[in-house]
């Protein structure tokens, strides 16, 4: 893709909008330390398993004062299921604590608050002002938005945050929201990783890897 011409961006969003009209977050959550768990949860495991696994967790566990008062034991053995349970269990227990003494058990409502949190780095940051607070304030850059950017030729950045510069360079404001649903869900189902569904995507006329590969 020619980064220069803006109605290219333009048609991007409203191709990629129109196949995957029911783009949201994918994660299932009720208060916004819900969506803090459930973000480290999703690390290296999918919003499917994590979804199956924080039902019965929030039934029991639901503040950050709960978090922090729950065995680490206990705690690992509920998130086992999602991966990298060690790890999780202790940023969860230390980004309750974050919270409880710094915020006053509120998740902090700003990006640079948020990223000072135990387990939370800027791709989450960015997660949870949009989904918790309605806020897109930059663009939570995983697998699948490093990938597509990549391969449609806007960025040719490894690094995430680069990455994100790049985008937000790109497109205006108003776009931000739907770039962080759709980046996702067109990354899911149709430019995966091995073998991408080019002759069946809506872009591929937009795209570098597959002018290059066709």
């Amino acid at each position: 893709m020619k980064k220069n011409k803006k109605e290219n961006l333009e048609q991007l969003i409203k191709l990629l909008k129109k196949s995957y009209p029911d783009a949201t977050c994918s994660l299932d959550f009720s208060t916004p330390f819900e969506l803090v768990v459930s973000v480290m949860l999703s690390a290296q495991c999918t919003d499917e398993r994590v979804n199956k696994t924080t039902p019965y967790i929030f039934s029991k566990y639901k503040t950050p004062e709960d978090f922090v008062k729950i065995q680490t034991s206990e705690l690992e053995k509920l998130i086992h299921p999602c991966g990298f349970y060690k790890n999780k269990s202790k940023n969860i227990k230390s980004c309750a604590e974050k919270i409880l003494s710094d915020y006053n058990g509120e998740v902090p409502k700003n990006i640079d608050d948020l990223i000072t949190l135990p387990g939370i780095g800027r791709k989450s940051a960015n997660v949870i002002m949009l989904e918790a607070y309605g806020k897109a304030v930059g663009i939570a850059v995983d697998t699948h938005a490093k990938r597509i950017s990549n391969r449609l030729g806007l960025s040719s950045q490894s690094d995430p945050d680069k990455i994100e510069k790049d985008l937000i360079k790109l497109f205006p404001g108003k776009y931000l929201k739907d770039i962080n649903h759709l980046f996702v869900w067109h990354g899911r189902n149709t430019c995966v990783a091995r073998n991408p569904k080019c002759n069946s995507c809506s872009i591929s006329h937009l795209c570098n890897y597959y002018r290059n590969n066709n």
